[in-house]
């Protein structure tokens, strides 16, 4: 590395770890003085802050390059963090995207299930409350948890219920069963609905933040770490391309570098809107962790003042220890018809149970967290011997919060009908696509620079552009063989859902030892070509080993069934032509 470029990695670092200091002192100076309830002032303090951090990191590096124009410097920093961060934010997308057909996914992962109905409440919803507790009491008397989740809508199409072993054995309980599990019921009957166990879509959905096999913490700071590098290139990336809007309507094709800047262009203006929401609220559900300097003017510093923040943003909802002393509960039929009585025609989507069959049980009656935008609801919690309303959490508590509870449901669009859900998809695709349209950029134009004799260190471009396809390509070629996982481990499998995961990873580490050991100009229709295959397959696959084939499900009318296996005949179509196109074309 040269001098030069040394010193502008230094002065980028040292922008970068400055903007974290003034994100933390100066929303908090801006807002100590507003006279907020402190925990709405932290909220807002927190909520600001990203703001102020991108801005700061844009200011203090065009300030440090001034020998430089000011959209050179940008355009620098558009590049290079891209660079650092454009495969992680890449997989960040296609997950997430993913995501958003989870319930799809995890009917496809589980063929056993029927055509899902949901209840009408609050008739049904009472019935199958009492279905599914005669089942718990059944199946896990000595559990030191409930959970019933009613099927009220796509989000929660089935009856379900789950239960937790106790931390320790508590005087007077008996096992009575099963100690942890989980189980579908028929909401008629309340017969159990035999299935096999996956990670389903909730497992894509979640690596997107969780990014698997790291602890949860460590996985927040890289996750939130990245998305503030996505933000601050969003805000470069229009700086850098004055003419952003002109350049939206100009395409130029088989010209190369100039073709795929086009392409990048096109894809982010057209989804900007939607990348900066679903980035800037990515921000505010990590914001606890990635800001947690923030609350001490307000609450102090260490552990405690940690808790008592969160004890004011999610009101404690009266929690008590099991006490070891057998008691009756109420039945929860009773508790559900006052939730019902209060919240009227709004419907109970869920039922937590704590220390069941305990003096100190506890039940929390949740509402339907995705009725609308804002990712909030009522929450009710009764004394579960008594049927005593002891704590309320409402949904609406304070403007800053329900900011927050804003960005974590546009984030997440648990509330969007089925067209507005299809455009959370095709945004999430086309900011995969700008991301992997910029990642090729960038080795296209060094290339085209070698070509013309220009100093380019090779071998760095050459890795680049091997792991661009594994990136890129064979991110979807994995995700295929988690879904090929699913039909051919065998259905009584113990580990199944931990087998289909790893199974997920170690196609895409061969996929990147492929990258690594093929020609680069073979590498594209090579990996296109196993795309094409691995989705135009999977249909084929669910024939044989399932009964809910395409002959079926379409005259069935099972929709979901029929549509993902149509969606990966569609992939498997789309990278055939990608396989073609790349046959003797490089990008």
């Amino acid at each position: 590395m040269t001098p030069a470029r040394r010193d502008v990695l230094w002065r980028a670092l040292a922008a970068v770890a400055g903007g974290y200091a003034v994100a933390n002192f100066v929303p908090v100076a801006l807002i100590i003085g507003w006279g907020l309830e402190r925990v709405d002032a932290a909220l807002v303090a927190m909520q600001l802050s990203f703001v102020v951090y991108a801005a700061a990191v844009m200011g203090a590096f065009g300030a440090c390059t001034m020998k430089n124009a000011f959209r050179q410097s940008m355009a620098w920093l558009h590049t290079w963090l891209g660079v650092l961060v454009g495969w992680l934010l890449y997989f960040m997308f296609i997950t997430g995207t993913v995501g958003y057909l989870d319930t799809e996914i995890d009917r496809w992962m589980r063929p056993e299930l029927p055509v899902a109905t949901v209840s009408a409440p609050p008739l049904a919803s009472d019935a199958a409350i009492h279905l599914a507790t005669a089942y718990l009491r059944d199946h896990a008397h000595g559990a030191r948890r409930w959970t019933i989740t009613l099927p009220i809508d796509r989000n929660a199409p089935y009856l379900e219920v789950a239960w937790q072993a106790p931390r320790a054995a508590s005087p007077g309980v008996s096992p009575g069963g099963e100690t942890s599990g989980s189980a579908y019921l028929d909401a008629t009957t309340g017969a159990e609905l035999p299935t096999r166990r996956t990670g389903g879509g909730q497992t894509l959905y979640q690596m997107h933040w969780r990014l698997h096999y790291l602890p949860q913490r460590a996985s927040e700071w890289i996750v939130g770490i990245a998305t503030l590098m996505m933000l601050i290139g969003l805000v470069t990336g229009v700086v850098v391309h004055k003419k952003i809007f002109k350049d939206f309507f100009t395409f130029r094709p088989d010209k190369g570098q100039r073709s795929w800047l086009d392409a990048h262009n096109a894809v982010s203006v057209l989804t900007l809107p939607f990348q900066v929401m679903i980035t800037y609220s990515g921000l505010v559900f990590v914001m606890f962790t990635l800001m947690p300097l923030i609350v001490a003017p307000w609450y102090g510093t260490g552990e405690a003042g940690r808790s008592a923040f969160l004890n004011d943003v999610f009101v404690p909802l009266a929690p008590a220890d099991a006490s070891g002393h057998v008691a009756t509960p109420l039945p929860l039929d009773r508790i559900a018809s006052d939730a019902h009585r209060r919240w009227g025609t709004a419907p109970i989507a869920a039922l937590d149970i704590r220390n069941p069959f305990d003096a100190n049980a506890r039940v929390t009656v949740v509402g339907d967290f995705s009725a609308g935008p804002m990712r909030a609801t009522d929450i009710l919690a009764y004394d579960g011997i008594t049927g005593d309303l002891l704590a309320e959490r409402r949904a609406w508590q304070s403007g800053p919060k329900a900011f927050r509870d804003l960005m974590l449901g546009l984030h997440e669009g648990q509330f969007a009908p089925p067209a507005l859900r299809v455009l959370y998809v095709l945004s999430g695709l086309l900011g995969a696509a700008m991301i992997a349209t910029g990642m090729v950029l960038w080795t296209v134009k060094r290339r085209q620079r070698a070509e013309r004799g220009r100093q380019v260190h090779l071998a760095g471009l050459a890795g680049v552009e091997r792991l661009n396809v594994a990136a890129i390509v064979g991110l979807p070629i994995a995700i295929a063989a988690y879904f090929w996982a699913n039909r051919l481990i065998p259905v009584d499998a113990a580990p199944r859902a931990a087998m289909e995961i790893n199974t997920l990873f170690v196609t895409w580490s061969l996929l990147a030892v492929h990258a690594l050991l093929r020609p680069v100009s073979r590498l594209w229709c090579e990996q296109a070509l196993i795309a094409a295959l691995a989705f135009g397959l999977l249909p084929v696959l669910n024939a044989i080993t399932t009964h809910r084939h395409l002959g079926r499900t379409l005259t069935d009318g099972d929709w979901v069934m029929a549509g993902f296996d149509l969606t990966m005949l569609g992939l498997g179509a789309i990278f055939a032509a990608l396989a073609v196109r790349t046959k003797n074309h490089r990008p």
